[in-house]
């Protein structure tokens, strides 16, 4: 069955116990960092980081809140940048979970072409153009294991499991956050298969929290070019 996240901001406290135990799982080296002023460290997701902690401080009625957001790839159910790639031997969505994969052929592709496709703003490309990003931890699912993040999670904001099941328990918590919180919502809940519940207007959390309106121009033009595909490896067979 597919497979999703559901991570609960409103239950984070930003430990970035998830940003260490994806650096662990996948043997990622760590960077080098300055004191920016936020714990919020490295400032972006990279080829060598998959999973980043966003940190923000943000003053809603008046009152101060600290708003964490554990970045990661959204693994979407129609992901951009699969059309956008057209080449099933370099990105492909997992038949088991639904996640989606990239393998080291993206260094053959249009790196650029495909970081500008994804709403999330989320893949990273190596000095050759290779491309990265979250795998789901997919050889840890595949054996039965949660991913690193989530198993290492201390306070319940990162769940993992069949995808209909986290569906109900995000729409469970989103209604128990909305007595207290009525700007309270799921982030894409129909289109990604990584769900997030924020108390507060996702673009306070982070510019590419949610995909925008723009992006619906975006996928109009990928389902074309994906249609018209075909028709252009036939005609340059012919030729």
């Amino acid at each position: 069955m597919d497979k999703a996240f559901f991570i609960d901001t409103t239950v984070c406290t930003a430990c970035r116990g998830c940003q260490v135990a994806c650096k662990q799982w996948h043997d990622l080296p760590a960077e080098k960092t300055t004191n920016r002023g936020t714990i919020e460290n490295p400032p972006d997701l990279s080829f060598d980081t998959y999973k980043l902690v966003r940190f923000r401080e943000q003053v809603v009625d008046n009152k101060l809140h600290w708003l964490f957001f554990p970045e990661q790839c959204r693994h979407c159910i129609s992901p951009p940048c699969q059309d956008t790639a057209g080449d099933p031997g370099a990105i492909y969505t997992d038949p088991a979970t639904g996640s989606v994969q990239y393998t080291a052929e993206t260094r053959f592709l249009n790196a650029d072409e495909i970081i500008a496709s994804c709403p999330y703003n989320i893949p990273r490309k190596s000095a050759d153009g290779t491309l990265a990003k979250c795998d789901m931890c997919i050889d840890r699912v595949q054996n039965g294991l949660l991913p690193a993040c989530v198993q290492t999670c201390p306070t319940g904001a990162m769940n993992f499991g069949d995808k209909d099941k986290m569906r109900k328990l995000a729409d469970q918590r989103l209604a128990e956050v909305k007595k207290t919180h009525p700007k309270a919502q799921l982030i894409d809940p129909d289109d990604v298969r990584v769900i997030y519940l924020v108390a507060f207007d996702p673009k306070l959390y982070y510019e590419h929290a949610m995909a925008s309106a723009s992006d619906v121009g975006l996928t109009r033009h990928l389902a074309l070019k994906k249609m018209v595909r075909p028709l252009g490896e036939m005609v340059s067979r012919l030729i």
